[in-house]
């Protein structure tokens, strides 16, 4: 059984993502092998919100250079996890 901690791995922090907070939507990064219903009720379990929905993708690696060896950035998964108009998730707002 997977634990709740190991399924979020980290918040993500960008442009888009605090475009998405305002509209009630939190976008995490999440366990290769996380789905949607796990997703949720780790969301649920850890910040004592409900969350409505969940919408999971997987993020290909970019094709990068180190020196003059070619390579790819990691692939991960995102979640982003949408919640009622009035519950808010703390750590995302500075509380």
């Amino acid at each position: 059984m997977i634990q709740y901690e190991d399924i979020l791995i980290e918040p993500v922090l960008s442009e888009k993502a605090n475009l998405l907070r305002e509209q009630g939507k939190y976008v995490f990064k999440v366990a290769q092998s996380a789905n949607k219903t796990q997703i949720k009720e780790a969301v649920r379990r850890l910040f004592n919100v409900h969350p409505i929905s969940c919408t999971v993708m997987v993020v290909a690696g970019k094709p990068k250079r180190l020196r003059s060896r070619p390579g790819y950035t990691a692939t991960w998964k995102k979640a982003i996890v949408k919640l009622p108009k009035d519950e808010k998730i703390g750590i995302f707002e500075g509380v």
